[in-house]
């Protein structure tokens, strides 16, 4: 059985240094999440499409086969580039994004994955991962072969999180992302939620969104902007005050990525959702200390460092 399933889009990634120049890496929110697992000894492959040819495409796939990421749901479209975005930090370290990725084939993975293979792949998943930038770049059509999919493998067993990561800017308008939300929600079994995720749904507190789908059964990981977080579940919550700021923050990227990671890694290693809000936050501590979304294996957090034992 596959341990996770992830999917996405995963893009060239151009951080710039101020100086006329930018480091490239290989990054996307359900990227991030799916490469910080792995790190964490859970076996994950992605699902995806890129190009075939260009050195962007290949240097996504050369980035999956180094993280020890499963390619056996990726598809490469011959004559297409992938999406690309830059990264531009201020002083504190919070980014800003700039986008090119109205062709990428990752728009059409559902189109062009043999689908009864990813059909069985995800039926047979300990859990799946998607967000709502999955749902953005798949279109309408693609969020109803995805509704069907996910509906199927929770059936057969596979849990489903979901992280709510609303852009405005990859929608249509506000109605249409929260109505691709709320259709997908019920399919899973995490929520991850922050303040900012929920300007979709017509000035609708996350404290109200979070008890709402935790009283249909979700257990929701709430961020609050102070940096507090709250567990809510079916029986209860518990709430955690902030952990003391850091020294210094280089870039926000990733960071509510790695720690889905951290937190999910150890869900599914069994252990409290207390560890496991440790754990999210140790890892999601040393991505901020560095540039880009994927930080060096090296700079990982120890094990004696975090909740994962």
């Amino acid at each position: 059985m596959t341990g996770v399933i992830a999917l996405g889009e995963c893009m060239a990634e151009l951080s710039l240094t101020g100086q006329g120049e930018a480091r490239i890496g290989y990054a996307g929110d359900t990227y991030n999440t799916a490469v910080y697992l792995r790190r964490l000894g859970i076996p994950v492959a992605y699902a995806s499409a890129v190009g075939q040819g260009d050195p962007f495409s290949a240097g996504i796939l050369a980035s999956l086969e180094a993280e020890g990421l499963d390619r056996g749901l990726m598809v490469e479209a011959p004559g297409r580039l992938p999406g690309l975005y830059a990264i531009e930090r201020d002083a504190r370290g919070e980014r800003s994004f700039f986008f090119w990725r109205a062709e990428s084939p990752a728009r059409d993975y559902l189109g062009l994955v043999d689908l009864p293979a990813l059909r069985a792949a995800l039926r047979a998943a300990d859990l799946i991962l998607i967000s709502a930038i999955t749902l953005a770049v798949v279109g309408e059509a693609g969020r109803v072969v995805l509704s069907r999919l996910m509906g199927e493998a929770k059936a057969a067993g596979a849990a489903i999180a979901f992280d709510t990561n609303f852009r405005a800017s990859q929608w249509p308008d506000h109605a249409v992302g929260r109505a691709a939300i709320e259709a997908m929600l019920p399919h899973c079994r995490y929520l991850s939620l922050s303040a900012d995720d929920v300007a979709a749904f017509g000035g609708r507190s996350a404290e109200a969104m979070a008890r709402t789908w935790a009283a249909r059964g979700l257990e929701v990981v709430l961020r609050h902007a102070d940096h507090r977080i709250e567990v809510l579940s079916g029986d209860g919550a518990e709430l955690f005050a902030p952990d003391p700021p850091l020294a210094a923050v280089i870039d926000t990227t990733g960071a509510g990525d790695s720690f889905n990671a951290g937190y999910l890694a150890a869900r599914l290693g069994g252990r409290p959702v207390g560890q496991a809000v440790a754990a999210g936050r140790a890892l999601a501590s040393a991505v901020v200390q560095h540039p880009g979304a994927i930080i060096p294996k090296a700079a990982m957090p120890l094990p004696d460092q975090t909740a994962f034992r």
